[in-house]
């Protein structure tokens, strides 16, 4: 028990009472606070599902080592976010980006899209996962167009219309495992329910669970952003608040790349059915490449991120798709860390954007000089996204690496390739925004650091040291996995 609730209900009911109240309040300071104590107490609620006696799993709700994962991932983030965002918000209505109306229309909608992302993750039943993802999609949509701009609004229809094809896909996949559990679980909400899917899915028809699968890889991959359904995320990155983009790589891309997992584990209970492996290999792989080599094409720093996002969202699926221990257990700790880092990143990158006026790398240059604080903050973002030791990253890219090797040697070096053109681009854009001529206004940050660094900080722990219950944890997730 958290605050006087059951965990599951805090992680659900806080952020919906938070969202109707900050509709009706006036303010910023005041909703600026109370959005961050909201997002405080839906991690607190989440966290004690840690140490606490989780709820045995009902026809909607489910607590089970593999989401648990995702669950307090999501509430940390979200909340770190909210401080970040506090002061950031603050900056953009002072300069008049943003206007009172809309900025209480900012708060409640974060609350509403971190409650449709917990539900997606606590869910039971396919549908109502179903629902949940398409909500956290709606309001991240309406908050990406929230600056009104033609630009900010063209990025919003392309993300909605796209979103809309991938989740009618994922829809049409869903309906298909129904029907493959029909004739064995019977008609009603069970054929729905995913605990009794597992259970019951050896029985299920082999021919139509593949079919289902490639809808949903389809539908659900578009939100996980994996080339070539990839096309609205550089968009929405580049023309939403920072916040949001923070948001949408550290986090509405794994409530998606959580739903793979799910019908993943239906696959692979079923004797009959495709190996779901091979499909994620090959996509992965590709978002890999094409992001890697796109990444040396980008003007924009916001957009340049947003094909890092890319490129480490095809290692995560890659990664799963390669399947066994070994390469799950990377796969899990690669996507922890990826969230932590590129958060990270656009905490800076939204700080400085600001100061400088600008999203264009020609115009950003020797932020070190400028801002040492923060210019050596988006430089151990940088230097852990690209994989370099002793930072987090490294270690699940090396177990990656490690695991493939042993498996698939052509596969391996198409993988370390992938990981060495991604580190050139993203060093060769780094030393000129870090250590070129300084370039532009040398106003102070306005907005936090703390959120970076403690961000930071603990991908530099992680890379280090991981403490034992945390790793046989992983390990116990990274074997349910298949």
């Amino acid at each position: 028990m958290t605050l006087g609730l059951d965990p599951v209900a805090g992680v659900l009911l806080i952020p919906v009472c938070a969202a109707v109240v900050l509709a009706l309040l006036p303010g910023y300071k005041l909703t600026a606070r109370l959005n961050v104590m909201a997002s405080l107490g839906s991690f607190l609620c989440a966290a004690s599902l840690l140490v606490g006696t989780r709820p045995a799993p009902g026809a909607y709700i489910l607590v089970d080592d593999l989401n648990i994962v995702f669950i307090v991932l999501n509430t940390f983030v979200g909340f770190t976010t909210s401080l970040f965002s506090a002061s950031y918000i603050a900056h953009e209505l002072e300069t008049g980006k943003l206007t009172p109306t809309y900025l209480r229309f900012y708060h409640a909608m974060y609350q509403t899209m971190m409650f449709g992302m917990n539900l997606a993750f606590v869910s039971n039943n396919i549908g109502l996962m179903w629902v949940a993802v398409e909500l956290a999609t709606l309001t991240t949509v309406l908050m990406v167009g929230i600056y009104r701009t033609p630009a900010a609004l063209e990025a919003a229809w392309k993300y909605f219309i796209l979103g809309s094809v991938g989740i009618a896909l994922a829809l049409f996949g869903t309906i298909l495992i129904y029907m493959a559990a029909r004739p064995v679980v019977g008609e009603g909400p069970d054929g729905m329910i995913w605990t009794v899917l597992v259970a019951r899915a050896s029985g299920f028809d082999a021919a139509l669970l593949n079919v289902a699968f490639v809808f949903l890889f389809l539908g659900y991959g578009t939100k996980v952003g994996l080339a070539p359904l990839h096309a609205w995320l550089p968009d929405a990155h580049a023309e939403g608040p920072t916040p949001i983009s923070a948001v949408l790589s550290g986090l509405l891309l794994n409530v998606a790349l959580y739903a793979l997992l799910r019908f993943k584990m239906l696959l692979a209970a079923n004797g009959d059915a495709m190996p779901p492996g091979v499909l994620m290999i090959v996509m992965g792989l590709a978002s890999l490449l094409f992001a890697a080599f796109m990444l040396y094409r980008r003007r924009d720093i916001k957009r340049l991120f947003a094909y890092s996002s890319i490129e480490h969202m095809g290692i995560i699926v890659f990664a799963f798709g390669m399947g066994g221990p070994l390469a799950n257990f990377a796969g899990l700790l690669h996507m922890v860390m990826h969230s932590l880092t590129k958060s990270a990143i656009f905490y800076a990158v939204g700080q400085i954007t600001q100061i400088k006026g600008t999203q264009s790398l020609a115009k950003i240059r020797g932020v070190t000089e400028t801002h040492p604080v923060l210019g050596w903050g988006l430089v151990a973002g940088v230097v852990a996204i690209a994989g370099l030791p002793p930072l987090g990253i490294f270690m699940s890219e090396f177990l990656l690496v490690t695991s493939t090797f042993a498996r698939s040697p052509w596969l391996a070096l198409l993988l370390v390739f992938g990981l060495l053109v991604a580190f050139g681009a993203l060093t060769l854009r780094l030393t000129g925004v870090a250590f070129g001529a300084p370039r532009g206004s040398r106003q102070p940050a306005q907005a936090s650091y703390l959120p970076m660094f403690a961000h930071l900080a603990l991908v530099l722990i992680a890379g280090v040291y991981l403490p034992a219950p945390v790793v046989a944890w992983f390990q116990h997730v990274a074997k349910l996995l298949g």
